[in-house]
């Protein structure tokens, strides 16, 4: 009967029917759901628990015994304090990753972080399993989370179309959002009771022990859902014992240790390389209880999405959670050698978002000693993937190049839309490294407008060269260094994971009118693929549109910041999905503005639309852009981009309350170090300070643009695995009170608040794919009301202390909501 609706939903044109769309888009099907866990909790201000810890200098010994007081009572609470946790230089602060282990396997969504200074506990996310009466594992024949998954989908879909107004034209927004609901049905749950039907087959009938049969029949049920070729769907489902022999799987074996079998699957359908797996526990909310479900993990990599899936470890082979390390950005709707003579390039420069705004100007390779200490266009023969045969002999001599590829990006052509790209056309700028390439596009016939476009190839690789370098650089100066999981090919021996630099993709030829960026762990490389438009004659060229390439460079920022470097699953789906999109437009936003105040869309030039991709431009007037927290429960904000827009919203009305309190700065950029590697101060930070044992504090950026860019990307580092808007705020404050002392607080409070997410918002029924009914909330803790004194001791919180379901973490939350009265903040204009 479901099957019959979504059928009948689609022949009104309104489930995956984009033809009245005003240009056609390349949209590739992606899979994101999982369960949600209602005890995961973010703590911003655990110091009842820090009191109770031995006094140690030691970060992780504080973390060790911090978390074996938190675990005291789950039984085998064993755990692991993972090998991406880092100190950050900048502000000191220590994060440590914690996995959950049970009976020796890991539990793959059992996370804690924990942000240390001064052996002090500031913060942390916790979403541990700890069992719930008798019953540790799920019975596999009652647990189908991806059935839950389809069916509050399903209803919310038929609830909308009850509420479509029939008269409603077929570019009404009701009727875009149920498209765009209908595709996100379509795409996850079209195989839903496969698994069920699969489990009778001949051919996959259970073995008695989790052997290489076990993981190519989970993998092969998980690639039936996956591929986006129905007839190779097909195909798998109706004579699997074509592909099982085929697939040959590697176990890893370990000398030491009690490792879970982890392994390699070749020849896997629809995989451009073999996969990656591991035996897992994942968790499963069953009722009002919460279980484990063993699993194998899987990792992916296809031609338009690379898969973290977790499928069942027994029949039937139910897939429990899957994530998407491609994010869109669709039409929604050794030593170091002094430095070198610099390349120049002839580019619209930084701050220049489009053509429509700026000329192209010749800019100059950034040399910075910090962020690309051997420019651009060099590394070691040892980590240069075009010099296999060398890195033996020269490992540490450094390889320069007059193309476009260096230690942070490897940009070329890639119109055969294809995963090939060691040899793929770069432009050779020759030994002066001048890119200097001609830019004319001319209007075309429809025919030949493609022929056009790859004319000026040269000048868009060199582009999104130079665009990419100079995030890399800008990130890695307000703290994505390499021991965070920055992508670059060598480390300079300052930690992380090396040999992971972008692969960047100039005109991709996979589709149109989209970008996307893929963000596996640290250690592997991230790509990039950007697409022409042909919403215009000529085409127009994403490469050339910055805010876009920000955006998708954002989301390897944001993906290896939250939970760490080795983890990229933690901006799956929901709200925690939604804010990978939005701090991408936040941050491209920010980037391209200045200090005479304007609004901004986003893709608006590539799109050719002067509202640009989203529903609202940025902007600080409630008219143009009325967004608050609220507007997550409105149709057609389901998806993970329209999620994103209220979340980027909330950040430019905080950004604006920073730049009316601190000022702007022209230049994002810092100063560069000196020879002696100090940092100067400049027009850029705030004077010096020190600790009172005469160790520096943490340079302050002393503009509001600045410094709300240094908040954001600290916060990444602070909240948890699979974030909530809740979690990101406070974890934006809690950045704050870490680099300034606090001195923003309430401005942050009062921006965020101003738009529904103050102390009192809230949101009841939470889905796994987002839904769910949100309160706005505009009032601020007692300490930012200036009518009504806080108390003198604040009052120990976990979280939720008095069972009210209000956030007792903040100093005197409860006393706040008895007390004071509601604050709302409205901006002048």
């Amino acid at each position: 009967m479901r099957r019959l609706f979504v059928a009948a939903v689609a022949a009104a044109g309104l489930a995956g029917a984009l033809a009245h769309d005003a240009y056609a888009t390349s949209r590739r099907k992606t899979m994101s759901f999982g369960p949600v866990l209602p005890h995961a909790a973010y703590h911003t201000n655990p110091v009842y628990h820090a009191s109770l810890l031995r006094s140690s200098e030691d970060p992780y010994e504080v973390a060790r015994l911090f978390v074996e007081d938190l675990v005291r009572d789950i039984p085998d609470g064993a755990f692991e304090i993972r090998k991406d946790s880092y100190t950050d230089a900048a502000t000191g602060v220590t994060h440590i990753f914690v996995r959950q282990y049970v009976n020796g396997i890991e539990v793959a969504d059992g996370d804690i972080n924990v942000n240390i200074k001064d052996g002090v506990v500031l913060s942390y996310g916790d979403s541990f399993f700890r069992p719930q009466g008798a019953q540790l594992f799920a019975e596999q024949r009652a647990v189908n989370p991806h059935l839950e998954y389809c069916d509050s989908l399903f209803d919310e879909i038929t609830t909308q179309f009850a509420e479509l107004d029939p008269e409603a034209g077929v570019e009404s927004d009701g009727r875009r959002a149920l498209r765009q609901l209908g595709l996100i049905y379509n795409w996850n749950c079209e195989t839903v009771h496969i698994p069920d039907v699969m489990a009778d087959h001949p051919d996959f009938a259970a073995a008695e022990d989790y052997a290489s049969s076990d993981v190519t029949k989970a993998l092969l049920q998980f690639m039936i859902a996956a591929t986006p070729n129905q007839e190779l769907s097909a195909e798998l489902m109706g004579n699997p014992g074509k592909f099982l022999p085929e697939m040959r799987v590697t176990f890893e074996h370990h000398l030491a240790g009690n490792h879970p079998p982890s392994f390699t699957v070749e020849n896997v359908p629809d995989a451009v390389n073999p996969v990656k797996g591991r035996l897992a526990f994942v968790q499963v909310p069953t009722g009002d209880t919460n279980t484990l479900q063993l699993v194998w993990k899987f990792e992916v990599e296809m031609q338009d999405n690379w898969y973290e899936a977790a499928v069942s470890a027994e029949a039937p082979h139910r897939i429990i959670s899957v994530v998407d390390w491609a994010s869109d950005s669709p039409v929604p709707f050794a030593p170091v050698p002094k430095e070198p003579e610099g390349a120049t390039y002839n580019v619209f420069a930084w701050g220049v978002n489009d053509p429509s705004v700026g000329e192209r100007s010749i800019q100059k390779e950034n040399f910075d000693s910090l962020a690309s200490p051997i420019g651009w266009h060099a590394l070691p023969y040892g980590n240069d993937p075009q010099s296999l045969h060398l890195r033996l002999k020269d490992a540490s001599k450094i390889r320069n190049t007059s193309t476009t590829w260096g230690n942070n990006v490897f940009a070329h052509e890639d119109w055969e839309g294809r995963n090939n790209w060691l040899n793929n056309y770069r432009p050779d700028a020759g030994s002066d490294k001048v890119f200097d390439f001609k830019y004319d596009p001319k209007e075309t016939d429809a025919e030949d407008a493609l022929e056009e476009a790859k004319k000026y190839i040269n000048a868009t690789v060199t582009q999104l060269f130079y665009t990419s370098n100079m995030v890399h650089d800008l990130f890695y100066r307000y703290g994505f260094d390499e021991v965070s999981g920055n992508f670059q090919q060598h480390n300079f021996g300052r930690g992380g994971q090396e040999n992971d630099a972008v692969i960047a993709n100039a005109q991709d030829g996979s589709g149109y009118n989209n970008a996307n960026f893929m963000t596996p762990p640290d250690g592997q490389n991230g790509r990039c693929r950007m697409y022409l438009w042909n919403t215009a004659n000529p085409y127009r060229d994403g490469d050339l549109e910055a805010g876009i390439v920000i955006h998708e460079l954002a989301h390897g920022l944001s993906t290896r910041l939250t939970g760490g470097p080795a983890n990229s699953g933690c901006l799956g789906w929901g709200e925690s999905g939604g804010m990978g999109e939005g701090w991408g437009d936040f941050l491209a936003t920010t980037i391209r503005s200045n200090k005479n105040y304007s609004d901004y869309a986003m893709g608006s030039w590539a799109a050719n639309q002067e509202k640009g991709i989203r529903n609202f431009p940025y902007s600080l007037n409630e008219t143009i852009n009325p967004s608050t927290y609220k507007t997550l429960d409105k149709p057609g904000y389901w998806g993970v981009h329209a999620i994103g827009e209220v979340w980027a919203q909330l950040l430019w009305v905080v950004s604006q309350r920073l730049i009316e309190k601190h000022g702007f700065v022209d230049d994002l950029f810092p100063p560069k170090p000196l020879e002696d590697g100090t940092i100067p101060e400049g027009d850029f930070y705030r004077k010096q300070e020190y600790f009172a044992d005469g160790k520096p504090k943490p340079l302050v950026p002393k503009h509001g643009n600045s410094l709300v860019v240094q908040l954001v990307i600290d916060g990444m580092k602070l909240q948890p695995c699979r974030p909530s808007f809740f979690d990101a705020r406070d974890a934006i404050i809690a950045a704050d009170k870490t680099l300034t002392g606090g001195e923003n607080v309430c401005d942050i409070w009062e921006a965020f608040a101003s738009r529904g997410l103050g102390v009192d918002s809230k949101v009841e029924g939470r889905t796994p794919w987002g839904g769910g009914v949100r309160s706005n909330g505009f009032r601020t803790p007692a300490e930012c009301s200036s009518d009504v004194p806080p108390p003198s001791d604040p009052a120990p919180g976990d979280g939720d202390d008095d069972g009210d379901d209000d956030d007792d973490d903040w100093p005197w939350l409860s006393w706040v909501i008895q007390e004071a009265t509601a604050y709302s903040l409205s901006w002048p204009f």
